[in-house]
């Protein structure tokens, strides 16, 4: 069942009320507080809010990358197996064939000291292609993803490529082992806004060709209206607000979100002028009681700083906020 209650296909990727908590002292709250998100086949869905909020932790449970010593609850499934529970054989495998993650920092993702050949190659070589057939199809990946001469390409050092390019041949990498799910974790941050406009361009291309389920993440509602068919938005470790975009954009049901929009600037002549959220994002040390965006929200009640908002139905989406179906405006 999809969200607002009709039937879809079954999801590749499912987080089922998922709590990520580091031991000890080391944070008064949990990094994720049962987060719970779906992935269909051929979609793509945003996952935003601010930095802190949790999102690259919550794309990480997706690989099983998380801190050794993380207390974990809930379930991560992709293809209807829990990523919590595998041992780093299953891992590997998962990682292999089902799931792959473009990073923000592509530099970040390959050896400078290796060609680009030796890092699309790597993998598939370790599955058992010939040398041969390797080169061949990350010659294809490249020639997939828009880079000029794929041949000689696989013959550059990472440090040849700009910014752009290098993305380009991380999706390529990612690509290389026909995943079922692609998770993007702010792939387009660093670039500039005609390579980020590219990049996005190649990403629902490859997700409609191939079927291929997307997660993208991303502190920029603009961007994430461009290209995703639902978003969760995440404030300090739990999904405030889900919904269809189109609906999430013309009727927001949480501050949080009206507040995500009101901070965005516009281009339209008429468009007021962009206004900050006041205050601060909550943090790993502070455990405050209620709703956690509380103490910065302008339509906050008394309530709101004792009792924490369940994440419940509102309209075709789901809303944890005590004011939900009043209707935010600020």
């Amino acid at each position: 069942m999809t969200e607002n209650g009709t039937p879809g296909p079954d999801p590749v990727l499912e987080i089922d009320g998922v709590g990520i908590r580091l031991p000890g002292d080391r944070a008064a709250r949990p990094i994720l507080d049962g987060v719970g998100l779906r992935v269909r086949p051929g979609e793509t869905v945003g996952l935003v809010g601010e930095s802190g909020s949790g999102k690259s932790v919550a794309c990480r449970s997706v690989l099983g990358l998380l801190p050794a010593d993380a207390r974990t609850s809930g379930e991560v499934r992709v293809a209807g197996r829990d990523v919590l529970t595998m041992n780093r054989t299953e891992l590997a495998a998962l990682r292999a064939r089902q799931v792959a993650m473009v990073f923000q920092d592509p530099r970040a993702s390959v050896n400078p000291l290796r060609r680009v050949g030796d890092f699309l190659t790597e993998g598939m070589r370790a599955a058992g292609t010939s040398a041969g057939a390797a080169t061949a199809r990350a010659a294809e990946l490249l020639d997939a993803v828009g880079i000029r001469d794929p041949r000689g390409a696989l013959r550059r050092y990472p440090h040849q490529f700009s910014g752009g390019m290098l993305q380009r041949v991380v999706i390529a990498a990612a690509l290389a082992g026909e995943p079922a799910l692609l998770v993007a974790d702010e792939p387009t941050t660093a670039l500039d806004v005609t390579t980020q406009a590219e990049i996005i361009a190649i990403l629902t291309r490859l997700r409609a060709e191939r079927g291929t389920g997307l997660l993208f993440v991303t502190h920029d509602l603009e961007l994430a209206s461009a290209i995703c068919d639902r978003v969760y938005v995440m404030y300090a470790g739990r999904i405030v607000e889900t919904r269809g975009t189109d609906e999430l954009f013309d009727r927001p049901r949480h501050p949080y979100t009206a507040g995500l929009l009101a901070c965005t600037p516009r281009i339209e002549a008429d468009a007021p002028a962009p206004r900050a959220i006041p205050g601060r994002p909550v943090s790993l040390a502070e455990a405050p009681p209620g709703c956690a965006f509380a103490a910065r929200c302008p339509v906050a009640l008394p309530r709101c700083s004792e009792e924490t908002p369940a994440l419940a139905r509102h309209g075709d989406g789901l809303a944890a906020c005590h004011r939900a179906d009043e209707g935010i405006t600020l």
